[in-house]
């Protein structure tokens, strides 16, 4: 298997073919994932919330408005992050995924510091993201990246809202 890591940024993922399938791929996971740890009993993709599986059938209609990181071993995609478009000043992350088969190389890390580079060149004051508290590896990667636990702006119960400055 390559080894090799790059993160490409995909506003339009026909500028790297494979990218779409492989984001879409992306995004079933995580979005399962959710669920499953949710306590949701969802059997595959067509079981998901029908905005979840807009996200999945057509990535560039869902976020065509913001940035779309896509982190690639190779050909293959195997990470990926959504930087929502600046909003008073503030960006908000959302969608960090990595395959479970490459976790523990730096891709989360890599996709969360293009992140932050990009929201520093699009001039924004914070960026923002909202996390399940079961899920303590990504909190404690905020955490290193400099975020804090802020009030949060989303009502669901055991959600943990995150920001830091630019």
């Amino acid at each position: 298997m390559n080894e090799q890591r790059e993160v490409v940024v995909v506003r339009w993922p026909g500028e790297v073919p494979f990218a779409e399938e492989g984001l879409a791929r992306l995004l079933a996971a995580y979005h399962l994932r959710t669920e499953a740890e949710k306590g949701v009993a969802v059997a595959g993709v067509d079981g998901l919330p029908g905005r979840y599986r807009a996200e999945i059938s057509d990535p560039r209609a869902a976020f065509g408005d913001d940035v779309v990181l896509v982190a690639l071993s190779g050909d293959v995609a195997v990470g990926c992050l959504v930087v929502a478009g600046p909003v008073d000043g503030r960006s908000e992350i959302k969608r960090l995924w990595t395959d479970p088969e490459f976790r523990g190389r730096g891709v989360a890390s890599g996709l969360l510091g293009a992140a932050l580079a990009r929201a520093a060149d699009d001039g924004v004051s914070s960026v923002r993201l909202s996390v399940w508290e079961w899920r303590t590896g990504a909190i404690g990667l905020y955490e290193r990246f400099g975020f804090v636990v802020t009030e949060s702006w989303d009502g669901r119960e055991r959600l943990v809202c995150m920001e830091r400055a630019v």
